[in-house]
């Protein structure tokens, strides 16, 4: 698909749409951005500027503000480990560690399969459950290196179309740092959010 045809898509008018002021869209613009070229260009910074009266300067701001808004190609599967100090005072380095061993690559690059990214990124909320990791935004706690290293391997073997936090947790983690509550079948079908309205998310096993 076109960026001229992505900036006349349904989801782009419900997005813009949702808000009153259509600059508060820039945001999910963004990511809907991602979800169709894999990653922030440019030109989708451009068009993302010109749908809500942005400067592309100030669109470029807020992508590079991020960390989850990504400025080149990630893999299939977009593994994160938090580095804050809960997590990483109860070894999230031997996770980071692990995970490097295994994927092949050191944080912030890809295997050459393209299948997975790996990352540490600071506090994502759970702090109790330390230490953390996400794959493609979906949580995961309590997490040591040996399950770390099995979760890479899954990944790889299993290749599954969606990833879910109820399902990974009960395979890969450990202590949680609350009850997660009612089971959601829902997860993420790529290395961004599980955002209904952007398309990226499916029906895990």
């Amino acid at each position: 698909m076109s960026l001229a045809d992505w900036t006349t898509t349904p989801r782009v008018e419900k997005i813009l749409s949702s808000y009153p002021d259509k600059r508060s869209a820039v945001m999910p613009l963004l990511y809907l951005a991602m979800s169709e070229h894999g990653y922030l260009t440019d030109e989708a910074i451009r068009e993302v500027a010109g749908l809500v009266g942005l400067t592309s300067v100030q669109v470029s701001a807020a992508a590079t503000f991020y960390t989850m808004y990504k400025r080149q190609a990630v893999g299939k599967y977009l593994v994160s480990v938090c580095s804050s100090i809960s997590c990483g005072l109860l070894g999230a380095k031997r996770v980071l560690a692990a995970i490097e061993d295994e994927a092949g690559v050191p944080a912030g690059e890809t295997d050459p399969e393209g299948q997975v990214s790996v990352e540490h990124v600071e506090c994502i909320g759970a702090c109790g459950g330390a230490p953390a990791v996400q794959v493609n935004y979906e949580l995961i706690e309590g997490v040591n290196p040996d399950q770390a290293r099995s979760l890479v391997q899954w990944l790889r073997d299993a290749s599954p179309p969606v990833v879910n936090g109820d399902e990974m947790q009960a395979l890969f983690g450990g202590r949680r740092s609350f009850d997660w509550g009612p089971a959601d079948s829902t997860g993420s079908v790529g290395p961004l959010p599980a955002l209904e309205g952007l398309g990226s998310t499916g029906e895990g096993s």
